[in-house]
């Protein structure tokens, strides 16, 4: 899916009317199948742009574009066709905590299949084999049947991904997906969902605070700051220079410590899908 962005600013919907917007006059373009990363320090409004891209929040100036459709401007009926055609996986995966991981994860089909079918799929999985073969591109085979509340926050993460592989969007937009994850599991997943979205020829914009993995993975970096486009480069192009730059008043985020390994916890976060 071709992403065009014009001048867009965004805001909250619960943000004060003079309030500064989290995005402000953004312009890019993202050509079908291309992988980018969206870095930038806390407050940049990378999980806006997300948003905005889900047709989960409407720009309150410029225009977006998603394959030459605007979103706002079609009909509720087609709206929603064009929202089965996006994927949006949260940093914090809205699992329901007594679900069996096999029907989270084929939760990412729901929009792709009948109503009828989707029912059906919540008490009888009618697609066990491809469930399965996402979840061992993130080693977590053995936790076909377990409960979502019994998996640690890395492990519920990782499920959250797997459902991107199972979906037929060709659109993924994927927040944070490393945030529960120690080193060796980020780049384990990292490389799942980059690969998978490869094979797929689908378009995936994800942001990331692992500035490290997004050069790695991501052959087309975004910079954001402060709601504005910093910088749009190839990997290679993104100096330390830069990225001092980008990350000026927030240098500890950028030269952070590790993430901690994965460690059980005890309840499940509440979370919103914003646009399924």
């Amino acid at each position: 899916m071709k992403i065009t962005l014009q001048g867009v600013s965004a805001r909250h919907p619960a943000a004060r009317r003079d309030a500064v917007a989290a995005l402000r006059g953004l312009s890019l373009q993202v050509d079908a199948g291309e992988q980018i990363a969206v870095i930038g320090p806390s407050g940049a409004g990378k999980t806006t742009l997300l948003h905005v891209l889900a047709c989960a929040l409407p720009p309150a100036s410029g225009n977006l574009q998603l394959d030459a459709r605007d979103p706002w401007q079609l009909p509720r009926s087609q709206l929603q066709r064009l929202r089965g055609e996006l994927f949006l996986a949260p940093q914090v995966p809205p699992l329901p905590p007594r679900q069996r991981v096999v029907t989270s994860v084929l939760a990412g089909r729901l929009p792709h299949i009948g109503l009828w079918q989707s029912l059906r799929s919540l008490f009888y999985p009618t697609a066990i084999a491809q469930a399965d073969a996402a979840l061992a591109r993130f080693d977590l085979s053995d936790k076909l049947f377990a409960r979502v509340d019994r998996l640690s926050g890395g492990e519920r993460q990782r499920v959250g991904l797997a459902r991107a592989l199972v979906t037929q969007a060709s659109l993924l937009l994927v927040d944070e997906p490393l945030s529960a994850l120690d080193p060796a599991r980020s780049q384990q997943a990292i490389g799942a969902l980059t690969q998978a979205a490869r094979e797929r020829g689908a378009t995936l914009v994800s942001t990331l605070h692992h500035v490290e993995m997004a050069l790695q993975h991501f052959p087309r970096i975004v910079g954001l700051r402060a709601g504005e486009l910093a910088f749009d480069l190839p990997a290679a192009q993104v100096t330390p220079q830069r990225l001092q730059a980008l990350y000026a008043q927030h240098l500890h985020e950028l030269t952070g410590p590790a993430p901690l390994a994965e460690a059980p916890v005890s309840g499940l976060p509440r979370a919103v899908m914003h646009c399924r």
